[in-house]
């Protein structure tokens, strides 16, 4: 009777070889597919934050929320209160499926996240509950006071304050953020102004007051996914930051798009090679 064959050591090498092969053609398009399911989750995100603001201005005769609505004082995080009652079921929307790294126990309430972190909603008072997010919202969007002429030394007549406004589709709502929000604007007319300028290296944090620099990361390979005042939804690049309508005199043809004659070298070295607008 014929004794079973093995493999003999050569096969075995072959085999492996074979199998890591595979392995070094499959993972790639494993995480790739893995990346492009994340930002579809993004996408659903912002879809349900679409829902809650526009829900928000249909109970509020079309106006967005008040600056200091709920008396938090938290900068860039007056949407955080009045929306509360309309996300605190489903908390989970709060977090990009990209972003999920959790800081640590000992983090600061104030502590900002980055591409792939969120950040801590609140710093402290009878508001806070320590949620954690990776979106954030465009804080050209508040409402104002009687007689009340900036918001964090933002000009209140450029707000937008109703969703009733013409070119929605290019009006960012909500957005991938590492911080609870920004407002953008070219300070005094200057290309150079932490207001608008992009992070010199990624995930770059300057504080509350660099605007631009909370939307501008790289969370979903050369984009983020925004919300719009039409409540549509669609990846932006991140230099197409700088061409969306921030604000009502918003430049969108500044200094730091193509238009405005931005060059690839006035860019910091980790986004020169994405797409100019």
């Amino acid at each position: 009777m014929n004794k079973s064959r093995g493999f003999t050591l050569i096969e075995l090498l072959v085999v492996i070889a074979i199998i890591a092969l595979l392995m070094a053609i499959l993972m790639p398009e494993l995480n790739r597919a893995k990346k492009q399911a994340r930002s579809a989750g993004c996408k659903m995100n912002l879809h349900s934050w679409g829902s809650i603001w526009s829900m928000y201005c249909q109970d509020n005769e079309g106006y967005f929320c008040m600056e200091g609505q709920g008396s938090t004082g938290w900068p860039r995080g007056n949407w955080v209160v009045p929306l509360r009652h309309l996300y605190r079921t489903k908390a989970g929307i709060l977090i990009c499926p990209m972003a999920k790294k959790r800081l640590s126990e000992g983090a600061r309430l104030s502590s900002h996240g980055g591409a792939l972190k969120t950040y801590i909603m609140g710093t402290g008072g009878t508001e806070n509950r320590r949620e954690e997010a990776s979106y954030g919202a465009n804080c050209w969007l508040f409402n104002s006071k009687p007689g009340q002429t900036a918001i964090q030394n933002r000009p209140v007549e450029w707000n937008w304050k109703t969703m009733d406004a013409k070119g929605g589709n290019e009006i960012p709502i909500f957005a991938d953020a590492m911080w609870r929000g920004g407002g953008p604007f070219y300070q005094n007319g200057s290309s150079g102004s932490n207001r608008i300028t992009p992070p010199q290296v990624r995930d770059e944090w300057s504080g509350a007051a660099h605007e631009m620099k909370h939307f501008c990361i790289d969370r979903h390979n050369g984009t983020i996914n925004i919300v719009f005042m039409d409540w549509s939804v669609r990846k932006v690049g991140l230099k197409e930051l700088w061409k969306l309508n921030w604000h009502r005199e918003y430049n969108r043809n500044g200094f730091w798009t193509a238009a405005g004659g931005a060059q690839e070298s006035d860019w910091p070295h980790w986004m020169r090679n994405f797409k100019a607008y």
